[in-house]
């Protein structure tokens, strides 16, 4: 079973500015909880109660969340209000989180890699908090997805569907068709001009991972904006054996852009 799941959240939310000037976009609440509590929610599902978190100057909130505040329970212990904190509770009792540092901006990619201090040599998931992923009356995507790599033990990518005139924000991908809901990648492009696009099937923020993905990544040079991406060391690592493509039939809200901020995709 997969227990770490790794959140980089070390980028500057740059596209939220001024909102995230002084405050992480992870920590952006969607009605009284943030973002990144919905990605713990999401892991601890699929049994991942090691949380692993890469982060980066000004996300010091991030690690304050999942802390207690002794002043904030003294004030309002004993009121009603005190029952407001029993979830987060929850999760700082069930869950180990652990923290790391990524100290330049190097794309997704970079970001993992600074994970594997973290994650160790073991499969894990990566959650990019500010997709927000719901599937009312079903499981989460992250559990459907460990339910599938029980069974293919490779790394996974969830995927959607988005208009043709959106895939150059996305890694995009291509495949040869298992069943309805799982392809097997044969091609992986980020970002593609619209014309260039394998496909208009578009990864979302959610993976699982073998642990080989690191070496790829450490032998990956800079590609699309100058970064090291993941979906070249996954093209890779598709190229060597084999990436499936999971796809998601839940809703998706894109929280990590100001165009598609808070709108669902299905």
């Amino acid at each position: 079973m997969i227990k770490k799941c790794l959140f980089p959240a070390a980028g500057y939310g740059t596209r939220f500015l001024p909102a995230t000037k002084s405050m992480p976009k992870e920590m952006m609440p969607v009605v009284n909880k943030p973002l990144i509590e919905y990605g713990v929610d999401e892991a601890v599902e699929a049994g991942m109660t090691e949380i692993c978190m890469v982060t980066g100057r000004g996300k010091r909130a991030l690690e304050d969340h999942f802390d207690i505040n002794f002043e904030l329970e003294h004030q309002i212990s004993g009121t009603g209000k005190e029952s407001m904190l029993g979830h987060i509770r929850g999760l700082m009792e069930s869950c180990r989180f652990s923290y790391t540092r990524q100290t330049e901006m190097k794309g997704l990619g970079h970001a993992i890699l600074t994970g594997q201090t973290l994650v160790g040599d073991q499969p894990f998931a990566v959650v990019l908090a500010d997709d927000l992923c719901v599937n009312p009356g079903g499981s989460g995507v992250l559990a459907q997805m460990a339910k599938l790599y029980r069974q293919f033990r490779c790394s996974i990518v969830a995927v959607q569907e988005v208009p043709e005139d959106q895939v150059h924000k996305y890694g995009v991908i291509a495949g040869d068709v298992i069943r309805d809901d799982i392809l097997r990648v044969t091609d992986m492009v980020e970002k593609p001009a619209k014309e260039e696009a394998p496909s208009n099937l578009a990864i979302i923020g959610r993976y699982i991972l073998t642990p080989d993905i690191f070496d790829l990544i450490a032998n990956t040079e800079p590609g699309k904006g100058g970064e090291i991406q993941i979906t070249d060391a996954l093209l890779k690592q598709a190229q060597e054996g084999c990436v499936l493509a999971y796809r998601f039939k839940g809703t998706r809200f894109d929280c990590g852009s100001v165009e598609g901020a808070y709108s669902g995709t299905t």
